[in-house]
């Protein structure tokens, strides 16, 4: 499933040919996604304002307090087309601008689109989301303070979008290596030192993926049909039974629901 650095990679090449433009018409081929998708005839002739981004939602606003919020699911992907072609198998929605065609395609259907109007915090996919896992106000106070009493293991808390928006189960084993923390520690168990140091873990981690387009996934491409290139730099994810980058011992995995990697001689 596409993580933050791949939803901001989306965003930042749909954001500059989409801006500004007016939604002219859609076509709706599959209406049956994750939930069903209806667009109200409010929507034609709206003007896009921005393409935001949501921990791992993307958030198209458009003049009158109008939203579409999708979601990629497990293999959804949008192209931009000048031309478009007829459509495909799996090519399930058309949203029409001045001069461009953004197609969505998802084999699996496991994405969403919503239509939603009035504040945005308020649409159930978002109202309980915290901060963002890329923004300065991470730090290890907030962290700390957030973990105090909780059992549940360090990468599970992580990855809780009720407190980090946008960190899934990739950069969540990323990021814990980069800190040497092991992802089983209980997250109330850990200093607010150590917390410090795994908030600009986490923090840089998806930077460093955004700027490299994101992780290459069986499922998912950019807007030009490119894989991401973070692949190139993952440290654990991945790499069960791979020698460990900074000590050479075995990489190893555990396979309790989503699978975890780390090396047991860094992260303790």
């Amino acid at each position: 499933m596409p993580e933050l650095p791949e939803v901001e990679t989306v965003r930042r090449a749909l954001s500059a040919p989409l801006e500004g433009k007016r939604l002219t018409n859609w076509t709706i081929r599959e209406p049956r996604l994750r939930w069903p998708v209806a667009l109200p005839d409010a929507l034609r002739g709206s003007n896009l304002t921005s393409l935001e981004r949501m921990a791992k939602y993307l958030v198209f606003r458009f003049d009158g307090s109008q939203f579409l919020i999708a979601h990629l699911g497990m293999s959804g992907s949008f192209r931009l087309l000048e031309h478009p072609p007829p459509s495909a198998k799996h090519d399930h929605l058309d949203l029409v601008f001045e001069d461009l065609t953004l197609r969505y395609n998802d084999p699996r259907r496991f994405g969403s689109l919503h239509y939603h109007t009035g504040h945005l915090k308020a649409h159930f996919l978002l109202q309980l989301l915290s901060i963002d896992a890329i923004e300065d106000a991470l730090d290890g106070d907030y962290l700390y303070s957030r973990a105090r009493g909780r059992k549940v293991c360090v990468k599970d808390f992580l990855m809780n979008g009720q407190v980090l928006a946008g960190v899934g189960n990739i950069y969540a084993s990323e990021a814990l290596f980069a800190a040497g923390i092991r992802p089983t520690t209980k997250a109330g168990r850990i200093s607010k030192a150590r917390y410090g140091v795994l908030a600009e873990a986490v923090r840089q981690t998806l930077k460093n993926a955004v700027e490299q387009g994101g992780t290459t996934l069986r499922d998912f491409s950019s807007t030009d049909g490119k894989p991401g290139y973070f692949t190139q730099s993952l440290q654990v994810y991945g790499r069960e039974g791979e020698p460990c980058v900074q000590c050479g011992a075995q990489i190893r995995r555990l396979a309790r629901g989503r699978s975890t990697f780390y090396c047991s001689q860094c992260q303790n």
